[in-house]
């Protein structure tokens, strides 16, 4: 059914794309929350950007407001954002760097600041919308001024996000590999040495995409074409006045705009004093904008000698004494407070408040209730631009304005205070956002998103003055946890290790980096993990802390087991006893260091020896390790110890013990504090706990805990991972519906990330594989199985579930025969970590092919089978539906098809009920056509 359509041409889907963007999600958590692809959202996006007329994605967060639906009109209290001025003229430098963009893969537009590159960009880019697939974004790095955040400010405008395993300029260029694109970065001059790599390896790994840069100075790159942006046209003195000047047009228009139309006999006098600006842009925009003071008269005679001697020639080096000299003048016209308050909103990288500028700039002389009004005088003056969206107006100050004032604070000698007050401003404002964590209603995000910024501004300025240490280190903590919330958790590792460095105390220096090695450990960097550890033992044992250094020890040493799937190389595991045996002699009697003994203790049999010698080896010490840590309260570490314990009671062959200790660990961390451990913890758990109900058949708890693995924020650019679990349970229940929803955002996720190896993930497309099966469509179960194939799962990793589901549509198909010669291998002589989840389904349908075939054995597989699943709801009920049909007895089937119902086992009810034949089969039939499943024809 086709969308209806609301405001400004926009479908409802659209407008509920709007909605997620105005909250600052990202592509895939809106695609996750819509059950959307990720494909689908950038289209939408893409779309919206023309729709709603604005250049980036930040633009089109802050319109957002102004497209709700009408019920919730009552929550928009800001007036509506004021439309962009008018574009003029440059048609010729339009078209030559149109065509400089088209014929190259990277242009830089290169010119001095006030020139009009921005604007010559942005007019491009419109035009060229069309030319690129997959759409033109647009990237303002004005406010950025760490250049490792060069990354994160594309990935911002993109609406993407950083994947598991991968650097955020990683997920960036592979997000973009694929795509046809033009990405305008805007303002790079200051963020030359993160630019140029960033450009630099984007286009070798995109070969679609094309980067139109905007800078005072070259990038020096391979592939840059550089077009030189010449000042506006004036024309030449013996031409009549205006004639081919798009410089005067520019004056006209800015002085109508503010209601001071110039009568056509004084366009000479505008002439010339354009001539007099050089032609610059944005000098052009400040001398219109004192036309209502000064008029024409008051503008040439404050023009005429002081500036001609500045400006010199018009040679184009010459055009930053031009704009140097009409800055000058600028703040010559400005009474002493204005000039005070624009000199100390200077720090402001980002747009901010009138309240932001009253705690930054309001001190004396200025006075604090005089700031509002000074901020709406400058802006009229054209020295600052108001933002004005559904959070409120903001004041933003260009670039060239900024560089200029920031010089004044110095001759003012007021720069230090400022920062101070600056930084006190981010700190403050970062640990009220941090204490408001979580919060169900995402508000922090744009809270965030609008200091982010500044925040890291202040933080790089902060970090070399030794007085301010402490409110350095404050700042990098609180920058931590909001980076790692929203999801930048490179950014978050790397905080915590800036605030470790900064730290005074030990203690919270060695705390700092064992929250960046959990950090690292929910970025699947094991190796990062292992140094950060050991390094936060250094730490303490330099502090006289043996306890806290065998505690960090003991988790290094564990970790090599615990995340031995996510180092680059192999986990060293001589590395981890040697840490193991140093923090058995630090530990001293501590409750914290002995649990961490005992859990680290528990990692080295499993990694040797049979499955069974090891289960019975390794029970004693895991159940020690759940005694010590429930001694120290810490759920976490509980919980990781009761990881242990499920994991040694698999391998000694109790599937219901290890799934009552599974189900027992998630439990354990409800209501547990967001942070980057207890995020890696509940990942963890949740996927082991899901896994581990399939496995004895509780689909309730499988569902349960699979969709709140998908739900997790941490997991939100991994919807591959996410889904993986729910697919598989949804799978086997019957709910093709969701399944095939699911299917789209896994799929969409995993070729966004590479389409890398991922053998945890094969389950979940040989699972879809299999419903495309039961639905009778063969190409499509094909191409699910070549995505289980290019997964890279080992063959000896998949002989169990690609036996259960290949029996699941051979039975559908009536093949029998062909689904027992699939489940021959014998379950006991496999590796119990291969079958565990399995293995009740295994012998389940072995039982039911052997009976269906007319196997001589059918018996006795249903005699062992019964044995095995002894509990298990599901595969019993297969079992019991065996022996009917064994025996010959279809009337007891619709008691086990009761008793599918009631463990929500859509699909094997209905094929029971198929199978009892008489009046139950047409209900069965229904049932499976109902759930899209094909019907087979005869039995």
């Amino acid at each position: 059914m086709s969308k209806q359509k609301v405001a400004g041409g926009i479908s409802d889907r659209e407008a509920e794309v709007l909605a997620l963007v105005g909250q600052h999600r990202s592509n895939a958590e809106i695609a996750a929350q819509l059950f959307i692809s990720v494909r689908t959202v950038e289209t939408h996006v893409s779309s919206l950007l023309r729709k709603v007329g604005v250049p980036d994605r930040r633009a089109l967060a802050d319109r957002a407001v102004d497209f709700a639906p009408a019920g919730r009109a009552n929550e928009i209290t800001s007036p509506l954002p004021s439309p962009l001025t008018s574009f003029i003229g440059r048609a010729g430098e339009r078209a030559a760097l149109r065509a400089a963009v088209l014929a190259n893969r990277q242009v830089t537009a290169l010119g001095p600041g006030g020139i009009g590159k921005t604007r010559l960009a942005l007019a491009v880019a419109a035009d060229l919308a069309g030319e690129f697939a997959d759409g033109v974004w647009f990237v303002d790095l004005v406010p950025v001024t760490d250049a490792e955040m060069t990354g994160a400010a594309v990935a911002r405008a993109l609406g993407s996000g950083e994947q598991q395993g991968r650097s955020l300029d990683d997920s960036v260029l592979t997000a973009l590999a694929d795509r046809e694109v033009l990405l305008v970065l805007d303002n790079c001059e200051h963020l030359r040495e993160g630019v140029a790599p960033f450009v630099e390896r984007l286009l070798a790994r995109c070969p679609d995409v094309t980067v139109l840069v905007t800078s005072r100075a070259r990038l020096v790159v391979p592939f840059e074409q550089v077009y030189v942006v010449p000042p506006l046209s004036v024309g030449e003195a013996t031409e009549p006045a205006a004639a081919g000047s798009d410089a005067v047009t520019l004056f006209l228009d800015r002085a109508s705009a503010l209601g001071w139309p110039v009568d056509p006999e004084q366009l000479e006098r505008v002439t010339e004093i354009c001539r007099r600006l050089d032609g610059s842009a944005l000098a052009i925009e400040l001398a219109a904008a004192r036309l209502p003071t000064l008029g024409l008269d008051g503008l040439i005679a404050s023009l005429a000698d002081p500036l001609r001697l500045l400006v010199g020639g018009r040679r184009a080096d010459d055009r930053h004494r031009s704009m140097r000299a009409m800055l000058d003048w600028s703040q010559a016209l400005l009474e002493e407070p204005d000039r005070c308050l624009l000199r100390r909103v200077a720090v402001f990288v980002a747009p901010f408040t009138a309240a932001d500028a009253v705690r930054v700039a309001g001190y004396r002389p200025l006075e604090p209730a005089a700031v509002a009004d000074g901020l709406a005088r400058l802006t009229e003056q054209s020295l600052l631009t108001a933002v004005l969206s559904g959070s409120g107006t903001r004041y933003r100050v260009l670039t060239t304005i900024r560089q200029y004032e920031t010089e004044q604070l110095d001759e003012a000698g007021e720069r230090s205070e400022v920062l101070v007050r600056h930084l006190r401003w981010c700190t403050e404002t970062g640990a009220a956002l941090a204490r408001g964590l979580p919060d169900a209603t995402g508000a922090w995000r744009a809270g965030f998103d609008a200091v982010a910024d500044d925040m890291r501004a202040a933080l790089i300025w902060a970090e070399g003055q030794p007085a301010y240490r402490d409110l350095a280190y404050e700042l990098a903590l609180s920058l931590a946890e909001l980076a790692f919330a929203r999801n930048l958790v490179g950014e978050s590792q790397r905080r915590y290790e800036q605030a470790a460095a900064l730290a005074a105390d030990p203690v919270a220096g060695a705390a700092a980096l064992r929250s960046a090695a959990a950090t690292a450990g929910c970025r699947m960097d094991g190796t990062g993990m292992f140094r950060l550890y050991r390094a936060a033992a250094e730490i303490a044992l330099d502090a006289g802390d043996a306890a806290g250094a065998a505690t960090n020890l003991a988790t290094a040493a564990i970790t090599v087991y615990r995340m031995s799937d996510t180092f680059a190389e192999s986990p060293p595991t001589d590395a981890a006893a040697l840490l193991l045996s140093q923090a058995r002699e630090l530990a001293g009697g501590d409750a914290m260091a002995e649990a961490a003994v005992a859990l680290a203790e528990c990692g080295v049999p499993a990694d040797t020896g049979e499955p069974g010698a090891v289960g019975a080896a390794a029970l004693g010490p895991a159940e020690r390790a759940v005694e010590l840590a429930s001694r120290t309260g810490d759920r976490l570490v509980r919980s990781a110890a009761l990881d242990a314990l499920a994991a040694a009671q698999l391998w000694a062959g109790d599937t219901f013990a290890s799934a009552a200790t599974t189900r027992q660990r998630v439990e354990q961390l409800v209501g547990v504090p967001v942070s980057p451990a207890s995020e890696l913890e509940r990942v963890n758990a949740l996927a082991e706990a899901a896994e581990s109900c399939l496995g004895v058949g509780d689909l309730v708890g499988a569902r349960r805990w699979g969709e709140q693995l998908r739900e997790l924020p941490l997991l939100a650019e991994r919807g591959d991972f996410a889904t993986s679990r729910l697919l598989v349970v949804d799978a086997l229940a019957g709910r093709v519906d969701d399944v095939l929803a699911a299917a789209s955002r896994f799929c969409d996720a995993w070729t966004l990330s590479g389409r890398a190896h991922a053998p945890t993930l094969a389950p979940a497309a040989a699972a879809v594989a299999m419903v495309h099966g039961l639905r009778g469509d063969g190409p499509a179960r094909a191409e699910w199985l070549a995505v289980a194939a290019d997964l890279g799962v080992a063959r000896e990793q998949q002989v169990a579930y690609r036996a259960v589901f290949d029996a699941v549509v051979l039975l559908h198909e009536g093949r029998a025969a062909e689904a027992l010669s699939g489940l021959a291998a014998e379950p006991d002589e496999m590796d119990q970590r291969v079958v565990w989840v399995w293995r009740h389904w295994y012998f389940a349908l072995r039982a039911e092919s052997a009976v269906l075939a007319g196997d001589p054995s059918a018996r006795e597989h249903v005699v062992t089978a019964r044995t095995v699943v002894a509990g298990d709801p599901v595969a019993g009920a297969i079992v019991d539906r065996a022996a009917a049909l064994w025996e010959g007895s279809p009337e007891l089937l619709p008691a086990v098809a009761a008793a599918f119902e009631a463990a929500q086992c859509g699909y094997q009810r209905a094929r029971t009920l198929l199978l009892a034949g008489g009046g139950f089969a047409a209900a069965g039939a229904a049932e499976l056509a109902e759930l899209g499943c094909t019907v087979p024809r005869s039995r």
